[in-house]
C-alpha cells in the first residue's frame, strides 16, 4: 500500500507472526540503505519525519518490532527478546534484498544495532546509536519500569497527549504542541473494542522483562565493541537518564573513531529533528 511517501509491507517470522515495515525512498538508489529501528515499545511511526527528509536519497526502510505498532503481538511473551528479535532482522533483511545497511538505532534499536555486529557484522556499514549504550542508568531503567506495561485509554489525542506531557514532560522541556502531538500519534493507536485510544504495543512486553528482570544484566561492552571497525555516531540527550555523560566518555575511549554529539535541553530520546542531531545526521551519512 502507498500513502505519505511510503509503502507498507508486511513479511512472517521464521514463527510465521506478521511483521510490518515501511519503505521509503528509491530502493535502486547508490546510497547505502537506511534501516531504523525503534526503542522499546516504540513503532516506525517515530521516524516518519525523519525518514521522509532522508529518503530524497536514499532508500530507509522503518520497522515494528513484534508486538509493536502494525506488526503482530506475539502469544508468546517470552519471545519478546533479543535473540527473537534479532532472527526477525535477518528475516527483515532478506525480504528487503538488503545485504548492507546503516543502522539508526533509537533506544532499544540501538542495542538490536550493537547485537548486529556478533549476529550479522557485514550486514552493517555504519551505526548511529540514539541516546543508547552498553551501560543502562539504574534511574532510566527504574523509570521505564514504572510505566511499562501499564494499560492507558483515552478517549481522544487532546487527552493522550495530556496524559503524555505530564509523564514525560521533563525530558522535552521545549517541545510545542505540535512535536508532543506527533510523539501522541505515535504513541497511541486506535481502540476497536473499547473506543477512544490505547498504547500501540502489546503490554504482555512487561511480562518477558519481569522475567528478563530476574537475572542480572549482561556485559554488553562486548557487543559495543564489535562496532569498533565501524563509523558510528552517538547521540545523547543532554538531559537523558539513560545514556550517562561518562557512559559516553568511555564509549568515545572504546571506539577512538566515534562521533559524539550531545542535544541540549533534551531528554531520552532526542527526536532527530533537533538542530545540533540534524547536522550530525547529515554530515555522518553524506559520504556513504
Amino acid at each position: 500500500m502507498i500513502t505519505e511517501g511510503f509503502t507498507e509491507h508486511y513479511f512472517h517470522a521464521q514463527d510465521d507472526l506478521r511483521l510490518y515495515y515501511r519503505d521509503y525512498g528509491n530502493r535502486h538508489s547508490a546510497r547505502t540503505p537506511l534501516l531504523c529501528l525503534p526503542g522499546l515499545t516504540r513503532n516506525a511511526r517515530d521516524f516518519h519525519d525523519f525518514a521522509l527528509r532522508q529518503s530524497a536519497d536514499r532508500r530507509v526502510i522503518c520497522f515494528d518490532f513484534r508486538g509493536r505498532g502494525r506488526s503482530a503481538y506475539d502469544p508468546e511473551p517470552s519471545n519478546y527478546q533479543p535473540s527473537v528479535y534479532l532472527s526477525d532482522l535477518q528475516h527483515l533483511l532478506a525480504v528487503t534484498h538488503l545485504h548492507q545497511v546503516i543502522v539508526l538505532g533509537t533506544s532499544m534499536g540501538g542495542l538490536m544495532a550493537m547485537a548486529m555486529s556478533a549476529a550479522m557484522p557485514t550486514a552493517l556499514a555504519g551505526v548511529i546509536l540514539n541516546d543508547v549504550g552498553p551501560d543502562v542508568s539504574e534511574a532510566g531503567r527504574q523509570r521505564i519500569a514504572g510505566y511499562i506495561g501499564n494499560p492507558v485509554y483515552t478517549p481522544d489525542y487532546d487527552a493522550a497527549m495530556a496524559i503524555l506531557q505530564k509523564t514525560y514532560g521533563p525530558a522535552y522541556p521545549n517541545l510545542g504542541r505540535d512535536g508532543w502531538m506527533r510523539i501522541t500519534r505515535a504513541t497511541f493507536t486506535e481502540d476497536t473494542a473499547r473506543g477512544g485510544l490505547r498504547l500501540a504495543y502489546d503490554l504482555n512486553i512487561a511480562v518477558a522483562l519481569r522475567e528478563q528482570a530476574k537475572y542480572p544484566l549482561p556485559d554488553l561492552w562486548p557487543l559495543f565493541r564489535g562496532l569498533r571497525h565501524l563509523p558510528v555516531l552517538a547521540l545523547r540527550g543532554a538531559l537523558s537518564d539513560i545514556l550517562t555523560a561518562e557512559t559516553l566518555v568511555r564509549m568515545k575511549r572504546e571506539h577512538a573513531r566515534m562521533i559524539t554529539v550531545t542535544v541540549p535541553d533534551v531528554g531520552h530520546v532526542p527526536q532527530l529533528d533537533e538542530p545540533e542531531a540534524t547536522t550530525a545526521i547529515d554530515a555522518f551519512l553524506a559520504a556513504r
